[in-house]
């Protein structure tokens, strides 16, 4: 007796309209990398739909499909007898800490909180991992900071290379990648001078920080990571405490700091 011929479950065999779909997801997503990197501008014309299905090799029904998408994302408007414009630029994806705002002790605060979960590993790879030239340039920018206090000058900028000099010590580009996104906002008293109409930051509070400073660069030197981890644990630590002061006294000149 002849076996009856088996066939798959038709759940396992792709429908017509999922591999639609699929393509003109795909064909959606080339047009809109198109717009977005200006290739077809704001009040530039879509090439036609017989031009997109040869181009894609896929069905016009796709390339409907792949336009609807874009139409209802704002990116474009067919119009009739003439053909498909483009009429925005799709916003990127927010970007992360843009609504940081220093002057407000609570954004400043999750900030250096959030330093503290990730600058503390950093120097304890950085120790680990170091080679001697980036053990140089660490000391490199602690004397840069200790010349431009001596000289009376603005230390956020080389306090903020500082930093990326440790994280890139780690041999690991995500730690510089991090701060980098943090951008000025790492360092909060840039806010706190800037309120202060350029009052200079107290110098016992700057030398606070150097020593600070020196303790996490002579641990990474040494090669203890522990060391290094506990010394930038006292930084961050720290900076949360110091801010707080200065914050106070930018937002009331009759508060008296301690730092």
């Amino acid at each position: 007796m002849k076996t009856p011929e088996t066939k798959p479950p038709p759940s396992l065999a792709p429908t017509a309209p999922a591999r639609r779909s699929g393509l003109s997801a795909r064909v959606a997503e080339e047009l809109r990398r198109a717009i977005l990197s200006g290739v077809v501008p704001i009040g530039g014309k879509l090439p036609s739909e017989a031009a997109l299905t040869a181009s894609h090799g896929v069905s016009r029904t796709v390339v409907r499909e792949a336009i609807a998408e874009l139409r209802a994302d704002g990116l474009v408007e067919p119009r009739q007898g003439a053909g498909v414009f483009v009429t925005a630029i799709a916003a990127g994806p927010p970007q992360p800490f843009q609504s940081v705002d220093p002057m407000r002790l609570s954004s400043a605060i999750e900030l250096l909180e959030l330093r503290y979960a990730v600058e503390i590993e950093a120097a304890g790879l950085a120790a680990l991992r170091r080679s001697p030239a980036q053990d140089e340039a660490i000391f490199e920018h602690c004397a840069v900071i200790e010349r431009l206090m001596r000289e009376g000058a603005s230390t956020v900028e080389a306090d903020f290379a500082l930093h990326l000099t440790i994280a890139d010590a780690t041999n690991n580009m995500r730690f510089r990648e991090f701060l980098e996104m943090l951008g000025e906002k790492a360092i909060p008293r840039r806010a706190v001078q800037r309120s202060e109409s350029g009052e200079e930051t107290p110098s016992d509070y700057l030398r606070q920080i150097q020593a600070e400073h020196r303790a996490i660069a002579d641990a990474i030197s040494r090669q203890e990571d522990e060391a290094a981890r506990e010394a930038m644990r006292i930084h961050l630590k720290g900076g949360q405490m110091r801010y707080r002061k200065l914050l106070r006294k930018a937002l009331d000149p009759t508060y008296q700091t301690s730092c």
